[in-house]
C-alpha cells in the first residue's frame, strides 16, 4: 500500500490519537481498547461510509470525511437520550491511497472528537477496493432513561428539531457543482451554508438528553429522511402518523438553490432528502411547550411540531387546506438503488 506498512500506519495514527482520558485503561495498540464503564446503560452502535455509495472522494475533502464519520455515530447515541464516551474506526484503504490523505481523514475524525468529548481508543486497518470508514461507538445513558423507537402513543405529537433538507441540497450542489448554473452560485453564503449542513452535520446530544427529560416517547435520528425515518418509528410503536405539510421547517436556503435549480422541491428535500441528523421524536400533547422552550433556551435550538400519531398504521400527509393523502416513506434505502 503505497510507501508505508500496516505498521507504518497504525503508528502514525496512534501517535495522532494519543491522549489522557478519563476511563481509557488500555488505547490504540493492543487487540482491543479497555474503558471503564461505570453502572449507566452502555450504548452501542455503528455506522459505515462506503466509497462511491455514501460519498465520493471528489466532492468531500478527507478531513470532512472523518469528522462526518463520527459524527453520524454520535447522532445515533444522542437520539437515544445518551451520551457519547468511546469509538473505534475499522478502515479499508485502496492501494496507493497517500499517506496525507488517511492522516487528514483522521484530523477530522480527532475535531469531531474533542468536540464532542469522544475518545478514539483503537480500530482496524485493511486493504480494500475502495475506502470504506466504519466507527463503532460506545456512549452511555442512565437506567430508565433511554429513549426508543417503539415508546410513541396515539394522540403524542410529532416534532423535530431543527430545519429539513439542508444536507441534501449541500449534496445536490456538491454533485452539479460544475453545471453552469450552480457553478454561479456556489460560493454564495447560503450554498456555503447547505454544503455545510452536508459535510459537517451536527449530532444533538443535549437537545436528545433535553428531550428525554422532558418526557420523549420515541425519538431517532433522522437520517434518512422525514418520511422514511418517522414511518420506521411508527412500525416500531404499533402506530400510524399524520405529517403537517404546511408545518415542515424546510431550511430557508433551499429557497435559494430552487432559483437556481427550478426543479428543486425544498419541501420534498425535506421529507425524504435524508442526512439532516435532527432529532424525531413524540411527545404527549402536554409536554411539547415546556420542551420547545428548554431547547430554545438551553441551546438555541427549534422543536417543531410536524404533526401526530394516530391509531393504526402508515402514513399521511395533510395538506394546508385539510386534504389528506397517503405519504409514501420514501427517502435514502442503501438496497433500492
Amino acid at each position: 500500500m503505497s510507501t508505508y506498512s500496516e505498521d507504518d500506519l497504525i503508528e502514525a495514527l496512534r501517535r495522532l490519537l494519543h491522549e489522557e482520558a478519563p476511563g481509557v485503561v488500555l488505547g490504540p495498540g493492543d487487540d482491543a481498547a479497555l474503558v471503564q464503564l461505570g453502572s449507566h446503560l452502555t450504548v452501542l452502535t455503528t455506522d459505515l461510509l462506503v466509497e462511491d455509495v455514501h460519498f465520493r472522494r471528489d466532492t468531500i475533502s478527507p478531513r470532512d470525511l472523518g469528522y462526518k464519520a463520527l459524527v453520524v455515530n454520535v447522532s445515533d447515541v444522542a437520539a437515544m437520550g445518551g451520551s457519547p464516551r468511546y469509538a473505534m474506526v475499522g478502515l479499508g484503504l485502496p492501494p496507493g491511497t497517500p499517506m496525507s490523505w488517511v492522516v487528514e481523514l483522521f484530523g477530522g475524525l480527532r475535531e469531531a472528537a474533542s468536540e464532542y468529548a469522544v475518545s478514539v481508543v483503537g480500530g482496524d486497518t485493511s486493504r480494500s477496493e475502495r475506502v470504506v470508514v466504519s466507527v463503532a461507538l460506545a456512549g452511555e445513558v442512565a437506567q430508565d432513561f433511554a429513549v426508543r423507537r417503539s415508546g410513541a402513543r396515539p394522540g403524542d405529537r410529532v416534532a423535530v428539531t431543527g430545519t429539513l433538507g439542508a444536507a441534501a441540497g449541500g449534496l445536490l450542489l456538491s454533485e452539479r457543482r460544475q453545471e453552469e448554473a450552480v457553478a454561479r452560485v456556489f460560493g454564495a453564503p447560503w450554498a456555503r451554508q447547505l454544503l455545510a449542513a452536508h459535510a459537517r452535520p451536527v449530532a444533538r446530544v443535549g437537545e436528545g438528553q433535553t428531550l428525554a427529560g422532558a418526557g420523549a416517547t420515541a425519538m431517532m435520528d433522522l437520517s434518512d429522511g422525514l418520511a422514511k425515518d418517522l414511518g420506521r418509528l411508527c412500525r416500531e410503536s404499533g402506530v400510524g402518523a399524520a405529517v403537517f405539510l404546511s408545518q415542515v421547517p424546510v431550511a430557508p436556503a433551499l429557497g435559494r438553490l430552487r432559483e437556481a435549480l427550478p426543479e428543486v422541491d425544498p419541501l420534498e428535500l425535506a421529507l425524504s432528502g435524508g442526512e439532516d441528523y435532527e432529532l424525531l421524536a413524540t411527545l404527549a400533547p402536554k409536554d411539547v411547550e415546556r420542551a420547545a422552550k428548554l431547547l430554545e433556551e438551553r441551546f438555541g435550538t427549534a422543536l417543531t411540531e410536524v404533526g401526530e400519531v394516530r391509531s393504526g398504521s402508515g402514513l399521511v400527509a395533510v395538506e394546508a387546506d385539510g386534504r389528506e393523502r397517503p405519504l409514501h416513506p420514501e427517502g435514502w434505502d442503501h438496497f433500492e438503488r
